[in-house]
């Protein structure tokens, strides 16, 4: 029997089960009571027989597409950042659903995202993920609650919608860590100059883990330029010319601890023997690539991705509801990746 002429009796049939059973566990019909082991058997045979429900007739049935709308603040242009789609689309085709992508500058106008938003509306997505390079809190667009929808790496300004975001808190908390465990009490750190969610609890967690280790974290010396490559090394550049120069360092993300590296390398000053460098966002061109590897703290991109696609699907077919949710955003763990930039002091 060809694969064309298999019809959902013949799946019944091979799994021992009836029609019924065989549409509610294809279909995911979240009502129907069936057994774990009674979908598997289902789920075998169909896959065996080469059968697959029809899609056409789902969609008139359920008055879903199966299409989520993705709109992605340059994201797709990002390589690190760009996981977040990876994420977003395995976990979508996991579950039956593709992914329509919307790449948007970060500057662009409300007007321009919500015309944005509109168009995935327009191709009837049955719901959207609006993700941001990185974290910040974000206007949205007025139409983006016409379907479920779920913020990556984002926090609504003035409005709730559900959201998952890093835990800068705890990420830099490990990148401190690393350093006080390494046996460093000169610690010093090269912030950001923007008004993110990043820099703030970032800086918080640097003097909070400082003085929890009964150092003086207000005096902790801190320096603050664009988060660039050029930006960490003039930062760098200030923060280890004091007389009482730190031996570790923690760096706001990976440029900019590219840029202490030369900074250190202009000053005479070797990585990790004569100071220790922590970076974060673990950018695999930069820290795996740089000499000696930079040990630093990854973002959950993939993770978020994954993550936001799941529970939008899941309010997209009646199992979950979204706003309870929304109250406060979901926070998905930043782990620490060692490579060979930290070392005792001398």
């Amino acid at each position: 029997m060809s694969s064309k002429n298999i019809g959902i009796k013949d799946v019944a049939l091979a799994a021992g089960v009836s029609v019924t059973t065989v549409s509610h566990v294809l279909n995911e019909v979240s009502y129907a009571r069936i057994s774990e082991e009674t979908r598997d058997k289902v789920r075998s045979a169909a896959e065996q027989l080469g059968y697959g429900p029809n899609r056409l007739a789902q969609a008139l049935r359920t008055q879903r597409t199966g299409m989520l709308g993705l709109v992605s603040e340059e994201i797709a242009t990002t390589p690190h950042a760009g996981r977040i789609i990876l994420g977003a689309d395995e976990a979508a085709k996991a579950r039956g659903y593709n992914l329509m992508i919307i790449n948007t500058p970060g500057s662009a106008s409300l007007e321009s995202r919500q015309a944005d938003v509109q168009a995935l509306l327009e191709r009837r997505v049955d719901g959207i993920l609006y993700a941001t390079m990185y974290h910040r809190n974000v206007e949205l667009p007025g139409n983006l609650g016409s379907v479920p929808s779920v913020l990556v790496d984002s926090v609504a300004t003035g409005g709730n919608i559900t959201a998952v975001v890093p835990d800068e808190d705890g990420g830099a908390r490990a990148a401190v860590g690393a350093l006080l465990d390494a046996g460093h009490i000169r610690v010093g750190f090269i912030n950001n100059t923007d008004d993110v969610p990043a820099t703030r609890q970032r800086l918080q967690a640097f003097r909070a883990m400082l003085t929890e280790a009964g150092l003086d974290g207000g005096a902790a010396p801190v320096e603050s330029e664009v988060s660039e490559v050029q930006g960490g090394y003039e930062a760098a550049k200030r923060i280890l010319s004091r007389e009482d120069r730190p031996t570790g360092l923690f760096c706001y993300n990976d440029r900019m601890a590219m840029g202490a590296y030369r900074a250190a390398a202009e000053l005479g000053l070797s990585i990790p023997g004569d100071l220790s460098v922590v970076g974060f966002d673990d950018q695999e061109l930069i820290a795996a690539n740089l000499y000696p590897g930079l040990t630093t703290v990854a973002l959950p991109h993939y993770e978020m991705g994954a993550w936001a696609t799941d529970h939008l699907i899941d309010a997209i077919e009646g199992k979950e509801d979204l706003s309870l949710m929304a109250l406060h955003p979901t926070v998905l763990g930043c782990p620490l990746v060692r490579r060979d930039s930290v070392a005792a002091p001398r």
